[in-house]
């Protein structure tokens, strides 16, 4: 079941429109159920709502998956440069955009600090680290990775697909080296084949998926590299990963 609400987000003084995927009788029964926060709320559930027309698909899997989960999508900031501005948990030079003053680690205190203790409060969640995951694509991405790492206290998965690492490695892979995480921590990485501009630029994406996946693997996490073969850097393309990175996630 679909619905939303509108959220302050204090930080950026800013009121945001939130997209939630509650299971059939949440509000009924006495069952409490993880939660997966994602961002880019509204490429997720219906064409309608995504940004170039075609979304992830999320609604219609999830209305047949047989685990039950509770989805919690902020939509993101679409005016000018402001995502990358709030997706970007660190000053990041971003052709063509130039240098970003990143915003993310702020947007992530608020999420844990403001808006999951309302999500908490106002719907039947497990609010424990085990049964919290966070994910998103793109920018997204690298969000989800920078969440899993900085807050791996609260977030023990996460799905990273097509993650905009090539524009801050060295921050992120020294973000891995220095977490604290906790063995139980999973981590899904993916990248398309057909979104890297050529031979070096696939391999250089492939290298440091990778690396973060060793140095993950090398502190007792586990993690679900996936080279997409001819995955492309869309919203139809990370809609086929759906039930990969879900699958890997919740599995027991």
């Amino acid at each position: 079941m679909l619905a939303h609400f509108t959220a302050r987000i204090t930080p950026f003084g800013k009121d945001r429109l939130v997209r939630l995927w509650l299971p059939e009788g949440a509000m009924e029964g006495s069952d409490a159920y993880p939660v997966v926060y994602m961002f880019d709320g509204h490429n997720l559930f219906r064409d309608e709502w995504a940004t170039y027309g075609t979304c992830w698909g999320l609604a219609d899997f999830l209305a047949r998956w047989e685990k039950q989960v509770i989805v919690v999508a902020p939509e993101c900031d679409r005016e000018g440069n402001n995502r990358l501005i709030e997706y970007a948990p660190y000053d990041m030079d971003i052709p063509p955009c130039g240098l970003v003053r990143g915003r993310g680690a702020e947007l992530m205190d608020w999420l844990l600090g403001e808006l999951k203790p309302f999500v908490d409060k106002a719907w039947p969640t497990m609010p424990f680290r085990e049964t919290t995951a966070v994910g998103g694509s793109s920018m997204g991405g690298l969000m989800a990775m920078f969440a899993v790492l900085r807050h791996n206290r609260w977030i023990s998965k996460a799905a990273c697909l097509s993650s905009s690492f090539r524009f801050c490695p060295e921050e992120i892979v020294s973000e891995a080296e220095n977490a604290d995480v906790d063995p139980d921590t999973r981590v899904y990485l993916s990248w398309g084949s057909a979104e890297c501009a050529g031979h070096a630029a696939l391999t250089a994406a492939t290298d440091l998926n990778l690396r973060l996946s060793h140095i993950l693997t090398e502190k007792g996490a586990r993690t679900y590299p996936y080279l997409h073969v001819g995955g492309r850097h869309c919203e139809a393309d990370w809609a086929e990963e759906v039930p990969r990175f879900l699958h890997y996630l919740w599995m027991e």
